[in-house]
């Protein structure tokens, strides 16, 4: 057995347990990174749905997850769009390589793969080993961010699973009393993501074989609604490639989902299920749309996961593991509730969480809208998107720092889908780029613990918004500002001075200072047409010129003043744009007008 000893141990290499490592290695802090698989970034790579969603709009992309998304545009030169679930989809390996990239170039950061937590040693209420297959590791401080909470378990630290009544918090959209649902479905439907392929219209794609179990009554409406083309541009990729992870009559299971924190016999016989059903679902879509699609093999990598008696090239369509809506939910210094994500009455955001102090604690931003996914049945929610840039988006809300740390343990933080939150809000919480902020708040928090010999709940949290703020390498907002951009000479004084006075934070999200607005974009293609007004934020562009003369587009943007721009202009107006075409969404993206 290797004895190892570090600052901070981050257990999971998911896509909040990536994060935080990265981010205390560049804070100085002497890290190690434990992962069960070899590909980093969790949900946005291992977990196949490299079709992020939330924090779209250029003011929300900052930290590590806005220079993710750079460095997918500089590594896939061919772009980002290709679906209409997300504006940014890419080849997974592409994400894990740039994630392993960055791992590998910080000195204080030791990356372990193919190890999983079995066990913990703890004094008093801090956890001072951690003992995996071939290591044990000793720390001053335990980040969680594996898939499912496992260290909260192993530790016997406090955590919620499944639901709560709407006696506890109040919630709107909480049931009033236990249902069968309830007891059934303890949380969100797991998905097993795999990627298909369109081999061309001449060609004659490998027959998917029959799983042991094969239910293809249960996919019979998948894409009624839709359309085949529609469904299969929901989470198309480059290459042909399309990302299966429906959730209509499609891949979601939620059989028996205690069994994901029970043995680990359990939770591989889930596994096991989840697999068929999803190529159950593989081999319908092949039988309904043609054997002109087939599964997109050498996607991931085989390694050492279950194989479940299929052939290792059918395995390597499929992601590592099952993409993990929910998981345990630490019982944290404090709990999100869906009253702190809803957008408040006449406004735009949600309110800022404070302390008993008055003071700000936000150390990330979220914005996507509460969804929830079950297989019987649908959750009535309270809505929490607006218009804005030609199109739907999420209210945005903030995550307070004491949603990260656990009551009764001293040197713990959680780094994923297991902060405290309550069951209904996880539904908005839960998403990729949140996530990788929050894990880039716990990594930032833990480096800062081990600079000034404190335990978490000591650290002060304006200590750690400033250094989220100014961090060299990928600064964070804290603090949501639709119409102010990363890169305004004005960006941190305006987030700072919503910390200093957060009684004054504008519910409509936006500075007193407008953003710059751009005149041309070099790499964007030009479209002259007859601007449309269809509703307020709702816009279309009939083209005048060029090969696709005539053709409607709906007008979208993601940028802040081209949003002012758009509200600005008179229907029937002739309109030239600098811009790109997704064709799966029918969306001309603005990036400037002429």
């Amino acid at each position: 057995m290797n004895r190892l000893q570090a600052d901070v141990l981050v257990v999971g290499g998911g896509t909040g347990g990536t994060a935080a490592a990265l981010q205390a290695a560049r804070r100085g802090a002497k890290t190690i990174l434990v992962s069960q698989w070899s590909m980093l970034g969790g949900m946005l790579t291992s977990g196949g749905v490299p079709a992020p969603d939330g924090n779209e709009l250029l003011a929300f992309q900052t930290g590590i997850w806005g220079a993710f998304l750079r460095e997918l545009n500089q590594r896939q030169p061919e772009g980002l769009d290709y679906a209409w679930v997300s504006f940014f989809t890419y080849d997974p390996l592409i994400g894990a390589n740039i994630f392993a990239d960055w791992v590998k170039a910080e000195p204080h950061l030791l990356w372990i793969s193919g190890q999983s937590p079995l066990e913990v040693i703890k004094t008093g209420n801090s956890i001072t080993e951690v003992r995996f297959q071939s290591y044990t590791i000793a720390a001053k401080i335990i980040l969680d961010g594996t898939e499912l909470g496992d260290v909260l378990e192993l530790a016997a630290i406090p955590y919620r699973w499944g639901w709560e009544l709407h006696n506890q918090w109040q919630e709107p959209s909480a049931p009033i009393v236990e249902n069968s649902f309830m007891k059934n479905t303890p949380i969100q439907a797991p998905t097993w993501v795999f990627m298909m392929q369109d081999f061309g219209e001449d060609q004659i794609a490998p027959e998917i074989p029959a799983p042991p179990i094969e239910t293809p009554e249960f996919f019979i409406h998948a894409w009624k609604n839709y359309g085949a083309e529609s469904f299969l541009n929901y989470g198309r990729l480059p290459g042909q490639r399309f990302m299966i992870n429906w959730p209509i009559q499609g891949n979601d299971y939620d059989q028996n989902l205690e069994r994901l924190i029970g043995s680990e016999a359990e939770r591989l016989q889930f596994w096991q299920e989840s697999f068929w059903h999803s190529l159950s679902f593989a081999r319908f879509i092949q039988m309904q749309l043609g054997r002109r699609y087939g599964l997109a093999t050498g996607t991931f990598p085989i390694e050492n996961r279950p194989n479940f008696n299929i052939d290792p090239d059918i395995l390597s369509a499929f992601a590592l593991h099952p993409y993990y809506r929910e998981s345990r939910r630490i019982q944290g210094l404090t709990t999100i509730r869906e009253q702190d994500i809803l957008p408040v009455k006449n406004g735009n955001t949600a309110l800022l969480p404070l302390n008993e102090t008055g003071d700000c604690e936000a150390i990330a931003i979220g914005n996507y809208a509460n969804d929830h996914h079950y297989t019987a049945f649908e959750l009535s929610v309270q809505p929490k998107s607006l218009r804005w840039g030609g199109r739907w988006t999420g209210t945005p809300f903030t995550i307070p720092y004491r949603a990260l740390i656990p009551v009764e343990t001293d040197n713990v933080l959680v780094c994923e889908k297991n902060i405290s939150v309550s069951h209904i809000a996880n539904g908005a919480t839960r998403l990729q780029p949140v996530v990788l902020g929050i894990g880039q708040a716990a990594g930032m928090a833990a480096a800062l613990c081990i600079e000034q010999g404190l335990k978490p709940q000591q650290l002060s949290v304006r200590a750690l918004q400033t250094a989220l703020l100014t961090d060299k390498i990928a600064p964070q907002a804290v603090i949501p500002l639709f119409n102010l951009l990363p890169d305004h000479p004005d960006w941190l004084t305006w987030q700072s001075y919503y910390l200093d006075h957060p009684e004054l934070y504008p519910l409509d999200g936006n500075s007193p200072i407008a953003g710059i607005v751009p005149h041309s974009s070099p790499d964007s293609q030009v479209f002259s047409g007859l601007f449309q007004r269809q509703s307020d934020q709702d816009y279309r562009l009939t083209l005048t010129a060029g090969e696709l003369k005539d053709k409607t587009w709906k007008l979208v943007t993601l940028h802040p003043g081209i949003n002012d721009q758009l509200q600005q202009i008179s229907t029937h107006s002739p309109l030239t744009v600098y811009g790109r075409l997704n064709h799966s969404g029918n969306w001309l993206i603005v990036e400037a007008l002429s």
